[in-house]
């Protein structure tokens, strides 16, 4: 598979992580095999950003605003000697935030609820019901660094991380920013576990976020890129999908992101293609996973001798699901 990316194009320039068993972006591969580990401790987000603002945030937020912070770090963007948080080295319009979860503040809306129901709006925490709304996340992380650019949460099942991945680059090709951080958060609770009917120990407790940047943003301030955006497909299934990539980037990837599940079932088109199920490793990742493969590939594409020959096909949404969507990406030497 061969691809170019025109001056124009979109490029990873930072990756941030906060999962379990990854101290960085660098050990995303190392850790991508499976089998899981289950006794990697939980991510401490006081640790990591320290316990201000974070006393009546969701999990959810709590990791998103980890994973975000280091993302920006990563791309060079927070000049992290200013202040606790850093400040930003890059005008804050020009930083657009799209956040992939499905399941982020279910737990809150399940308490906001049963408060309502044992006790009436009586019941309801003053500072815990903002945590209700379903664009919390992005929105939380927006706030705390001082990103004034367009704000979009997605919530949209199987396909969801792959799906932010796209509407952020959308929004830099329509020359809404110049730069869109974008995360995929997921965590488990009480809630999470009856609605999935799935423990604690078969889904994510994590976030991982990507700086998308234009091109000519990049160059102009000396950044850098991972790893570059190719083309995009929604599909009913996997198949159609994957078909509608290989046709739109001219051939057959080095690798292949697989949706959860779906390590076995390859298509004719990619016989013999290494593939990768992320979810063996961190479990089910629902909005996340998407995100969580786009960063792992990118990682990849940027390490020499990493076993990636200059492209990767992400896919998330299996032939059960809604949609099936895919995206591939470029290494950056092969797409200049």
């Amino acid at each position: 598979m061969s691809g170019t990316v025109s001056t124009d194009g979109i490029l990873i320039t930072g990756i941030g992580t906060a999962l379990p068993g990854v101290e960085g972006p660098s050990d995303l591969l190392r850790a991508a095999g499976p089998p899981r580990d289950t006794a990697a401790p939980a991510v401490d987000p006081a640790a990591l950003i320290g316990k201000r603002g974070l006393r009546y945030k969701d999990r959810a937020s709590q990791l998103a605003l980890c994973a975000a912070r280091a993302a920006l770090l990563d791309a060079g963007l927070l000049d992290g000697a200013t202040a606790a948080d850093g400040a930003l080295t890059v005008p804050g319009a020009s930083v657009a935030v799209v956040v992939s979860s499905n399941l982020g503040n279910l737990d809150t809306v399940c308490e906001v609820a049963d408060g309502i129901k044992a006790e009436g709006v009586t019941g309801i925490s003053p500072m815990g019901l903002p945590n209700a709304s379903s664009n919390v996340i992005a929105s939380s992380v927006a706030i705390r660094h001082g990103l004034r650019g367009p704000n979009l949460m997605v919530c949209n099942g199987a396909t969801s991380g792959v799906d932010a991945v796209h509407w952020g680059a959308a929004m830099l090709r329509a020359g809404r920013a110049q730069r869109a951080l974008v995360i995929g958060v997921e965590t488990h609770n009480r809630q999470v576990e009856w609605l999935l009917g799935r423990p604690a120990d078969e889904l994510l407790d994590g976030a991982v976020a990507l700086l998308l940047e234009r091109a000519p943003a990049a160059a102009e301030r000396g950044a850098a890129g991972i790893a570059a955006l190719g083309p995009y497909a929604r599909e009913a299934g996997v198949e159609d999908c994957v078909r509608r990539l290989l046709s739109a980037s001219g051939g057959r990837p080095g690798s292949w992101y697989v949706p959860e599940g779906h390590r076995d079932a390859s298509p004719a088109a990619l016989s013999g293609v290494a593939r990768t199920d992320l979810t063996e490793r961190f479990g089910s990742a629902s909005g996340a996973l998407g995100v969580l493969q786009c960063a792992t590939a990118a990682r990849g594409l940027a390490l020499s001798g990493a076993g990636e020959p200059g492209t990767a096909l992400v896919t998330s949404g299996a032939d059960g699901d809604d949609a099936s969507a895919g995206l591939v990406l470029l290494a950056v030497e092969a797409s200049a």
